[in-house]
């Protein structure tokens, strides 16, 4: 059975932290752990809060191709989670109004001052590709260019 961005969406909001991997200056690649708090959506697009001032930050302004790894904990009957690649475009957001939008009480915990925490940024990840394994099945799904305006 091949999966859908819905399918890969549903997962996704079963697996708290990822991998967010952006490309350094000197050329490099930079992983780091962030959490998406189930805050993905049908059309492939995942949202993170970050701080403005973070690295990350600066280098998707340099280049804002990046990458997402998720993985599932074993079933209870010891089969492995679902592993999940994202490739995508990754954007910057400082709309409050958008961040009220995704925001979760459990965020506080980062961001004591809720969406008025100064220096907060969202980074929103719009998937272009989306590669995954689960168990004996393996696909890659190619996610639409362009999303229709919500």
């Amino acid at each position: 059975m091949t999966l859908t961005l819905n399918d890969i969406s549903n997962e996704l909001k079963n697996i708290d932290f990822g991998m967010l991997s952006t490309k350094k200056a000197d050329g490099t690649i930079s992983s780091r752990p962030m959490s998406n708090n189930g805050d993905v959506d049908y059309r492939g697009d995942t949202w993170f809060f970050c701080f403005e001032q973070s690295q990350k930050i600066t280098e998707i302004k340099a280049d804002p191709k990046v990458a997402l790894t998720y993985t599932a904990r074993p079933s209870l009957l010891g089969k492995p989670g679902i592993f999940i690649a994202i490739q995508g475009n990754a954007s910057l957001v400082g709309d409050k109004q958008t961040f009220a939008e995704h925001w979760m009480s459990e965020l506080e915990r980062w961001f004591p001052q809720g969406v008025d925490t100064p220096g907060l940024l969202m980074i929103k990840v719009h998937a272009s590709k989306v590669t995954y394994w689960d168990g004996d099945e393996t696909g890659s799904i190619f996610a639409p260019d362009d999303h229709p305006q919500d």
